[in-house]
């Protein structure tokens, strides 16, 4: 039996060395992070560097990192009472919190006139697509370029940033608001004064050990081109699934996307069905964010870039990540061809 090849790591990745062994670490500090005496002190000095770290990996010096539970979390905390606008192409976390007026391009592109009324992702985890942020954009979804592409909070010139610990190698549970120095925030959970008074409750120290193990080691990926190793393989199945068939589409294939990601729509096969026979066939990729996957329904983010709902239904994302060999991206690419041809068949 063939091993199972994992192509969704926009929705999960897999958990890096470095997170497990910080996290085994962390299991034996017993001290609540809150409490005076040695022990809490050990916990509450475990958290306090890991602040730091994450800060270092996010470019984020001189900001402060609030730990949430992930980054949907992290969209409540920021958003909650602000007039925000966004667009469509935002993940459901934060769309939920903001009215989605701002108009988009067909390549995914945000045109946000106002960025201080505004609330724009710097990548999207559907298409992949990367944003052109104008200076001063109240909120921005980082959760899916951290890691992956070279940036820095100080530099982007947003007052907030959302991250996720499981985008990178870390636990799943485990997240952070980005807040630029200064600047506050109302405590959505209330009832102690964790996390400088804005997120009650016992912070999840074995996560968070994780979370900034992860982000150390994903810097240093990228600093040594990881990523763009990967790049180029992505580029490889890219060009191998669209000169397969002519009536393919890669979403996005033109502008700025991240290095790991494709968007897919292959006319006349539905994405929930293409994932099905990919999933039998061995290998996982998804029809859209892991939030909205489950849901059959016409992807709102290609439905807002101009595709009509038969299309933007028929679409499959496909993200890779390092250490996945060309020949089984290549093997891939001739299963899901293979696969493509026979609902074409069986649709004539």
């Amino acid at each position: 039996m063939k091993p199972r090849l994992y192509l969704d790591w926009n929705a999960t990745t897999p958990l890096r060395a470095e997170a497990r062994a910080a996290m085994i670490a962390a299991m034996d500090l017993v001290g609540n992070p809150s409490s005076v005496h040695a022990e809490g002190r050990a916990a509450k000095a475990l958290i306090e560097k890991a602040r730091g770290q994450i800060a270092a990996a996010l470019g984020a010096d001189g900001a402060d990192i609030v730990f949430t539970s992930g980054a949907t979390e992290a969209a409540a905390l920021a958003c909650a009472g602000r007039d925000l606008a966004c667009a469509e192409v935002e993940h459901e976390a934060v769309a939920a919190w903001c009215d989605p007026v701002l108009p988009v391009d067909a390549d995914g592109q945000v045109l946000a006139d106002t960025p201080n009324q505004s609330c724009v992702q710097l990548a999207n985890s559907e298409t992949g697509v990367l944003q052109d942020l104008p200076q001063g954009i109240v909120v921005s979804d980082l959760t899916q370029a951290f890691g992956k592409v070279p940036m820095a909070f100080n530099w982007l010139g947003c007052d907030m940033g959302l991250v996720s610990a499981h985008k990178l190698g870390g636990p799943k549970g485990i997240g952070a608001l980005v807040l630029r120095r200064g600047l506050d925030v109302q405590a959505q959970l209330r009832g102690g004064g964790q996390e400088m008074g804005r997120r009650a409750g016992t912070e999840n120290l074995i996560g968070i050990a994780g979370f900034a193990a992860a982000a150390e080691a994903a810097a240093r990926d990228l600093a040594n081109g990881v990523w763009e190793e990967v790049a180029e393989l992505r580029n490889i199945l890219d060009s191998a699934l669209s000169e397969a068939t002519n009536n393919t589409i890669s979403v996005g294939k033109g502008a700025k996307r991240l290095p790991n990601t494709i968007c897919l729509i292959a006319p006349g096969w539905k994405g929930e069905t293409q994932v099905m026979a990919m999933d039998l066939a061995g290998y996982a990729v998804s029809a859209g964010s892991a939030c909205s996957s489950g849901k059959v329904r016409a992807s709102r983010v290609l439905r807002a870039m101009g595709f009509e709902d038969g299309l933007a239904g028929q679409a499959i994302r496909i993200s890779i990540g390092p250490g996945i060999a060309r020949d089984d991206l290549l093997r891939f690419a001739d299963v899901w061809t293979a696969a493509y041809a026979k609902a074409r068949a069986r649709a004539a």
